[in-house]
């Protein structure tokens, strides 16, 4: 591809309920330019674009076609999230998927071996684990502070997001779920603290045939609930170390919890669903608890598109790549297939640990 300079063009396709937290960063994030809102709603994607300041605003063909467009901002439903992520790199574009990469395995491998044959990159949500508060506990563990990792506790209960959510169909359809939907999460802050998961087993349930919109214009409506409503895994680590991970919508304690035990100590980690936080440390053998207060940029999502845009301009791995998307996806399928077949599901993918941020990287700020 042409090298290029200065701040990276961003399209961002889907103009949904998250577009308005990525537009809303994107838009003053200088390192990149947002250029093009596109959507099958053209009246939603110009209110979009409207509302935060962008010039274009359009279908996704117009975006694909804008030449100053590097990379496309993928917010599009989980279902259909690896056809319009083919489309982005066939159109020549870096590639910013929301969570899940895909739905299945094999779609996910073509699509990262589509922009492999490119030379593009694909890079995936969640961007959480680059917040101050990750970040900052992260950091504790790599200096040392609990020793070595040995065991993780993941969990987030509650009743299920139909409650709030005026469109939650899709959430309790094939590819969501609290697996799906949350697991992404949980699972990528996990192999950011351990690496790579080795094996899997799992079992699951589903408290409930069908649910109630409870808020919106279709509020009272029954929806069919096609997938599990819980799961609960035990993961197991190439480096050695283990994890329990609970996903839930059928508990009415609403609750999350990220705990790493070291063979020095333990931490409480903030929600992996937030970008900031503060780390509760338990060194063995003090007194007391000691709360780190997290240090770094906290902005919110959009902030692995910048860090996107900077690694393409520097020519180095960006750290929410694609391959660690993959493996977070192979690990949900993975545990997906063990609760039914009932038999540890070894994973065939891997991944790298992704690099720390710097503690004063920030993309408010301009540097490229």
């Amino acid at each position: 591809m042409t090298e290029r300079s200065g701040p990276v063009g961003v399209g961002v396709i889907g103009a949904g309920n998250i577009s308005t937290e990525y537009l809303r960063n994107l838009t003053c994030f200088p390192d990149v330019n947002v250029r093009f809102v596109a959507d099958l709603d053209l009246e939603r994607a110009r209110a979009q674009a409207d509302a935060f300041g962008v010039p274009g605003a359009g279908a996704v063909d117009d975006l694909l076609a804008d030449a100053g467009i590097e990379i496309a901002v993928n917010l599009t439903l989980p279902a259909v999230h690896a056809a319009v992520g083919q489309r982005i790199v066939i159109a020549g574009k870096h590639a910013w998927s929301e969570k899940p990469l895909a739905l299945d395995r094999l779609s996910g491998a073509a699509l990262l071996a589509a922009a492999d044959a490119r030379g593009l990159r694909v890079a995936c949500a969640p961007d959480t684990f680059l917040g101050a508060g990750l970040q900052t506990a992260l950091r504790l563990v790599d200096a040392g502070r609990i020793g070595a990792p040995v065991s993780a506790l993941a969990l987030m209960q509650g009743p299920g997001p139909e409650s709030w959510h005026p469109n939650p169909e899709f959430l309790f359809d094939i590819g969501a779920g609290p697996l799906f939907d949350i697991g992404p999460y949980y699972l990528t802050a996990l192999v950011a603290l351990f690496g790579p998961i080795r094996r899997v087993s799992a079992v699951a349930s589903k408290a409930r045939a069908t649910r109630v919109i409870g808020s919106g214009p279709k509020a009272g409506r029954g929806f069919p609930v096609n997938v599990p409503t819980q799961h609960t895994a035990i993961l197991e680590f190439e480096a050695g170390g283990t994890a329990v991970l609970l996903l839930s919508f059928e508990s009415e304690i609403g609750r999350t919890q990220l705990e790493v035990t070291g063979v020095d100590g333990s931490l409480v980690l903030p929600d992996p669903n937030t970008f900031a936080g503060a780390t509760t440390l338990l060194a063995r053998g003090a007194v007391g608890q000691e709360a780190v207060e997290s240090v770094g940029a906290a902005f919110g999502r959009g902030t692995g598109v910048v860090d996107l845009a900077r690694a393409i301009r520097a020519g180095i791995p960006e750290r929410a790549s694609g391959r660690q998307a993959y493996h977070v996806l192979d690990v949900m399928a993975s545990i997906a297939e063990a609760a039914a077949g009932g038999m540890p599901v070894e994973v065939a993918s891997t991944t790298v640990r992704p690099a720390l941020l710097p503690e004063g990287w920030d993309p408010s700020v301009a540097t490229l």
